[in-house]
């Protein structure tokens, strides 16, 4: 299986929760079976790592980053089984940027698989302080604790 989690530069949001699942998924022994990566919708930071308040939300919660930015392509959808998007207008982006439309069956907010949140999209917290990087890994660890429990269950392909 794998896992695209999509924002609008690729610096705060989708590595941040690229980290956080990808280390879940190893904890639990299924990374070995799962791919996960991040995109932008926009080519702002193509190349560059994560912004360095993500790294350090990251890092005071044991998590390590793992990708540098890189921007949604075409073929993302035909490689990808489940496309998360963490906002509505990323959502719209990917909608413009996906080949085909039956495609579009593979994108989803990453907060459709909150529990403990009731926040329907990960807020974007470029301008915003040490609280909003701290509130996108509590959503990334919220949302990718489900996901894991769902691939578990099989209700997620593996």
């Amino acid at each position: 299986m794998r896992l695209l989690f999509v924002c609008l530069g690729n610096i705060c949001r989708s590595p941040a929760a690229e980290s956080v699942l990808r280390e879940m998924l190893d904890r639990e022994g299924l990374a070995a079976n799962i791919q996960v990566d991040s995109a932008g919708t926009t080519g702002y930071h193509i190349g560059s790592e994560p912004d360095p308040r993500t790294c350090r939300a990251l890092q005071a919660r044991g998590y390590h980053q793992w990708s540098k930015a890189r921007l949604v392509e075409a073929q993302d959808f035909l490689d990808f089984d489940l496309i998360l998007a963490m906002d509505r207008h990323n959502m719209r982006e990917l909608g413009r940027l996906c080949p085909k439309p039956e495609l579009m069956d593979k994108v989803k907010l990453a907060c459709t698989f909150c529990s403990r949140h009731s926040l329907t999209e990960v807020p974007d917290p470029y301008y915003g302080n040490k609280e909003d990087f701290a509130l996108v890994i509590d959503l990334a660890e919220d949302f990718s604790q489900n996901i894991v429990q769902a691939i578990k269950e099989k209700r997620l392909g593996a």
